[in-house]
Parts: C-alpha cells; structure tokens; sequence
C-alpha cells in the first residue's frame, strides 16, 4: 500500500461539486441567467422532490488553525441579529422567484459555529424561513455544533422546530493535538452533548473526526476512535486533514510543517481507522463517512439514493439546493453560484436587495455528463455508460487514464462499466480525476488542491 502513496498521492479535488470551483467559466456567468435558473429547476422538482436549503453561519469565538472554512472570529455577539436578519432578507429575494411556495427537504445549519448564534436567534432564523415555506415530506435538517457551546437550550430549541440530526466537530481527543489546532475539549463535553441530543429524541448524532493532523500519531487515532466508539455516534465522518496555508492564509500557518505526518503515516492512520470502525460495527458511507447499519445514509447508499453536494453526502438528492448567507453556494444542477465571501459585502449587496452572488458556473450538456459519472464513483463506487446519454466524447481517453490503476487493481472496467475495489476505495479522488476534463484541459501552474492522501 505505501508504494501505492507515493504513486497516487498527488493534489487533487474532493468533488464536492463537478466542475470544482477553480475551473468554473466564471466570465460567462450572469444573475439574470442564474435566476433563470433556479426558476427553471425549481418549477421541475419542488413538487415532486422539495429543494434543500443551506444557510451559512460563520462566526465563531475561536480560531480553530487546522479550519478550511469561511468564518469570521468574534465574541461580540451583537453580530447575531443584523446576520439574522440579513439571510431572512435573502431568502426574500430567492422566495420572490418562485410561482408558490417552497417544500424544504433538506435544511442544513453550518459554519463557522452554528451553535455561536443562542437559541433565541436560531429560533427567529427557522421561523422566518418557514413563514413562506412549508416541510417536504421525508425531511431531514441537521446542524453543525461545538460540544463546549451547545447547550440544551440549543439542542431542545433546534429539535422543536424540526431538527433531528446534529454532528459535533471532534477532531481528535488527544491533548498535544488539541493544543496545537487550539481545539481544545473535553471527551466528557462531547459526551454530554451526544447524550443530551438522544434524551431530547434526536435520531442521528454524528461526530468528526479527522487523521493527518499535525502532532498526531497512530496511537492518538486510536484512542480517539475507542473514546469515540464508547458514545456510539450513528455517523462518523473521517475526513483526510486537508493542508492548504496558500489559501487559508496564517490560520493553517500555526504550526510548523515538520509537525505534518507523513504521507504515509497519514494512509496508514486511515487504515487503522477505517479497520477499528469496521471493528466497530461502523460501514463505509463513500468517501470519508462511515454508519451504522440502521443509519439512514446507510440505507441509502445500499438503495442507490446516496447523493453528494456542498452539504457533503445526504441521503436524497434535491434538484435544487440554495445557499444563504456570505460564502454559501447554491446548486440548481445547470448551474452554480457562489455567494459574496466578505460578511460586510455580502450584507450590503442584500440590503440593496441584490442577490449576493459573485461567481458561478453554467454547466454544458458535457459537464452534466461527467458530473453523474464522478457521483456515481462518489457515492456509489461504481459508474456505467450503457445508456447513450451517458457517453460523451473523451470517454475513451478517460478510461485510458485509468489504465494503471487497473494494473494496480484499484478499479476493474468491464464492458460499459467501471466499478471501484475495495483497494481502490481510498483513491477514489484519483478515480474521478480522470474524468475531470477541466482539470487535463486546464493544469494549474500552481497548486490549488489539497493532497488525495
């Protein structure tokens, strides 16, 4: 496996969205356009299917130095209620698009530190979004939470007004490395919080975890993952540390490179993670997730419903999905569209009652093509073009590009079809790479990706 890491660890997407957002053709992108749009998509789904909701909440008091996110750090919380205000205005503006009102599917609360904001104000930001929008049949909204912060006035007020499933931020338990991402907390507060969610009736309690921090070792994984198994979390995700200071500026600069683990102690970390969850009880989710049995993106992904977009994997798709607030991006499956990333600007541009987006992407009968096949290797470990809608032109020099992962057995291609082994799985970001025509079309000079190991 080692030799396989030095071969295949090279910079590379995590196709949260095809094409990803360094390659989108942001000079053809327009606001008219994108309204159109969304009007189109949502007039072919929302009865059918609902859309999904994504609302950014970007303050936390903390800097957390291993965070990739889009946040802005503060202990002033009288931030709260003018941002409040300001997604409600937004949701306005997206509202005055549609012919009736929204069925909402999927709702997601991140960040930042959703839980930052108190009860009170998350309270006044559902109820406002609801006021012209009812629940889809088979919702699920969830929420991002800081165990040190979450208190059960957040997890009670959340849960009455329709959330039924949360995810802590772990990261790891061990005391070096939480002192060295300043993330400090205690096993006992993300205990309190899991089991306080599950007194309260919440169905799915997720917990984050991630391998490759600095300072970590094998052992710290270890333990983690037995502290972490004594809660029973229903998810885990079990992200790959992703290392990018020319993008995150000084945050990620906190810490010297030399306290990175290697590549190969990094794989090697996922490997005995993934082998205790297993252990555990725990199934492998796609890319980086693991669930229970009894979990419901578990049964999707064994039913073929497993999607995956800017929310990470859910367990249904939406046609549309639209974020709100600074930095959210919005899907409407022909396009995308990113939300100003400064919170001032983006307040302004809703004040002025503009939607707040800055760039987006137009996708091509091309583009939509490829984007099945990269989320079928995604959430299924396996694509096929039998169908001739999902052929497109390169797809021979495609699959030529996988030609030495099937010499290394990381992917068998049979016929029409390209399945992933139980080999590949870790590389799978590599897989989809070679369908990426915009990545080979246009090679960064720089590096702009995370490591794929």
């Amino acid at each position: 496996m080692s030799n396989l890491i030095q071969k295949y660890n090279i910079p590379g997407p995590r196709y949260t969205s095809y094409p990803t957002v360094p390659f989108w053709d942001k000079g053809e992108f327009d606001l008219e356009t994108w309204k159109n749009s969304v009007v189109k998509s949502f007039s072919e789904s929302n009865d059918t299917e609902g859309i999904s909701l994504y609302i950014h909440l970007p303050y936390c008091e903390k800097l957390c130095t291993f965070c990739g996110c889009h946040k802005r750090i503060t202990k002033n919380h009288s931030v709260e209620l003018p941002y409040i205000e300001t997604l409600l205005k937004e949701w306005k503006l997206y509202l005055e698009l549609f012919d009736n009102k929204p069925f909402i599917k999927e709702l997601h609360l991140g960040g930042g530190t959703p839980t930052f904001f108190s009860p009170d104000m998350l309270k006044k930001l559902i109820e406002g979004i609801f006021t012209h929008a009812e629940r889809a049949v088979d919702f699920e909204y969830s929420y991002e939470a800081h165990p040190n912060n979450t208190t059960p006035e957040h997890l009670k007020t959340l849960y009455d007004l329709g959330f039924e499933r949360n995810s802590f931020g772990v990261q790891d338990y061990d005391a070096l490395v939480q002192t060295t991402i300043n993330r400090i907390q205690s096993f006992e507060d993300v205990r309190e919080a899991t089991y306080m969610s599950r007194a309260i009736g919440y169905k799915s309690v997720s917990h984050d975890l991630i391998f490759g921090l600095p300072k970590q070792t094998e052992e710290s994984i270890a333990k983690t993952i037995e502290l972490t198994n004594e809660l029973r979390p229903d998810r885990i995700a079990f992200y790959s540390y992703a290392h990018v200071p020319w993008i995150k500026g000084t945050g990620q600069r906190g810490y010297d490179e030399s306290d990175l683990p290697s590549a190969d102690l990094k794989r090697k970390m996922y490997e005995l993670g993934k082998k205790l969850l297993a252990e555990n009880g725990y199934l492998e989710i796609g890319m980086d997730h693991f669930a229970l049995p009894n979990d419901n993106l578990t049964l999707a992904m064994n039913n073929g419903l497993l999607h995956r977009n800017f929310m990470g994997y859910t367990a249904g798709k939406t046609q549309l999905m639209i974020g709100l607030g600074m930095s959210a991006i919005s899907d409407s499956w022909y396009a995308f569209a990113q939300n100003i990333k400064s919170v001032e600007e983006y307040q302004e541009a809703v004040n002025k009652g503009v939607i707040p987006v800055f760039r987006g992407h137009f996708l091509t009968e091309v583009d939509l093509v490829v984007r099945r096949h990269i989320l079928n290797i995604m959430c299924q470990f396996e694509t096929n073009w039998e169908a001739d809608e999902m052929k497109f032109e390169e797809l021979e020099n495609c699959l030529s590009r996988l030609n030495e992962m099937q010499d290394d057995q990381l992917v068998i291609i049979d016929d029409n079809q390209l399945s992933v082994t139980e080999k590949g799985r870790p590389f799978v970001r590599n897989i989809c790479m070679a369908f990426d025509l915009r990545l080979h079309a246009n090679q960064p000079s720089t590096r702009i990706f995370s490591m794929t190991v």
